[in-house]
């Protein structure tokens, strides 16, 4: 993301108003705002109540990857991320025509691959856990598809992989030796950041409270998650593994998802993703369009990262199951925008917003964003 004073300016101009369509797309391109979704955005919706998916109405809905592709091209973003799974056989082997297949749609829409999340949840045989794994032969093996994940990333074209340990964790007390577990986290992250770094990849490690797991998950915290990434940081030298932070995730536990930027910058943890989506306190994990829940604390968590120097990829993380694919991704994408002009407009008045702060008067502060939140 580049701010300058010109680029400021033009926020009362060129940008005044409410931003849509292709004047939200030239303030994305302006402000070099980088924006992705994940496939499974543009993909189909099942839960426990419905098993079988919230489209299998639709006649016309198709559900490959290169069907999901299009679709994000369609709502007009130009980055997406995937899962390794997706290119990989029966045998759990890396399959080359899908990889050749993919990188033509790629080509063909336009789209950047961003980031490829690690799943090692979805097989049943991860059920108690992938590179957690109370059976040391399914830890080896968890741990070797994570290896794979990252030679999949770089004949992609990805820039980074990142590990959501969904499975690993607990779902009742005494279940797991906590220490045991975290130590078998830690050296799975070890084996995968030494091949990211060999790759040339960013590494990261994505928290989230609980679900699947409903005791806590393994990382819970974006604090935890931070101090395992010094620790393998550490060990293998470099500071190559960050933290994939999940605005959603953020909202899970109540903490405050703008803290966390300063906290990461702070300890230099660095933010090796984004996911956006919109969740309540202490929910599940809604995935619901960035944008529709509090518009405070998304615009501080957009100030945040603009004042923190965050100059990665924004990726819609979201299961919009009731709302069609297209006009969900879309939407998060413009509500996002109009909150990122917001913290922009508050980050061209910092100095302002310093010396209020600086004062102690919590009434000066809300004075200088307050006609921004409301009408900008």
């Amino acid at each position: 993301m580049q701010v300058t004073a010109e680029k400021l300016a033009k926020l009362t101009t060129e940008y005044a108003g409410y931003l849509e369509g292709d004047k939200l797309d030239a303030f994305f391109r302006e402000f070099e705002i980088k924006f992705a979704a994940g496939h499974w955005a543009a993909g189909e919706f099942a839960d426990r109540f419905n098993p079988l998916g919230y489209n299998r109405h639709r006649p016309d809905f198709r559900d490959t990857v290169i069907d999901q592709i299009a679709r994000v091209a369609q709502a007009g973003i130009e980055g997406i991320e995937f899962h390794d799974v997706l290119f990989l056989n029966e045998k759990g082997e890396i399959d080359d025509a899908k990889i050749a297949e993919v990188k033509d749609a790629l080509a063909h829409y336009k789209v950047t691959p961003t980031n490829m999340n690690i799943n090692v949840w979805t097989n049943s045989i991860y059920r108690m856990g992938g590179i957690t794994n109370p059976d040391p032969a399914i830890r080896k093996r968890a741990l070797e598809q994570c290896l794979q994940a990252v030679e999949i990333a770089q004949r992609v074209g990805c820039q980074s992989v990142s590990l959501w340990p969904g499975s690993d964790g607990w779902d009742y007390n005494f279940e797991v030796n906590y220490g045991v577990q975290l130590d078998w986290f830690i050296e799975g992250c070890v084996e995968i950041n030494k091949k990211a770094m060999a790759a040339g990849l960013k590494f990261g490690t994505e928290a989230k409270l609980k679900e699947p797991r409903e005791g806590n998950m393994v990382i819970a915290t974006t604090a935890k998650a931070a101090l395992v990434a010094k620790e393998v940081n550490a060990i293998c030298g470099g500071n190559n593994m960050g933290v994939t932070i999940d605005y959603g995730h953020e909202q899970m536990y109540g903490d405050e998802p703008a803290a966390q930027l300063y906290m990461l910058k702070r300890f230099g943890v660095p933010i090796t993703n984004f996911h956006v989506n919109t969740a309540k306190y202490h929910s599940n994990d809604e995935d619901r369009v960035t944008g529709t829940g509090d518009i405070w604390k998304l615009v501080d968590f957009c100030y945040a990262a603009i004042d923190t120097g965050y100059d990665g990829w924004f990726g819609e993380d979201q299961f919009t199951y009731r709302m069609e694919q297209v006009k969900a991704m879309r939407l998060s994408k413009e509500l996002f925008g109009n909150a990122m002009k917001k913290a922009l407009l508050i980050y061209a008045r910092k100095d302002e917003l310093e010396k209020a702060r600086l004062s102690g008067d919590q009434g000066a502060v809300l004075d200088v964003v307050k006609r921004i939140i409301y009408t900008a």
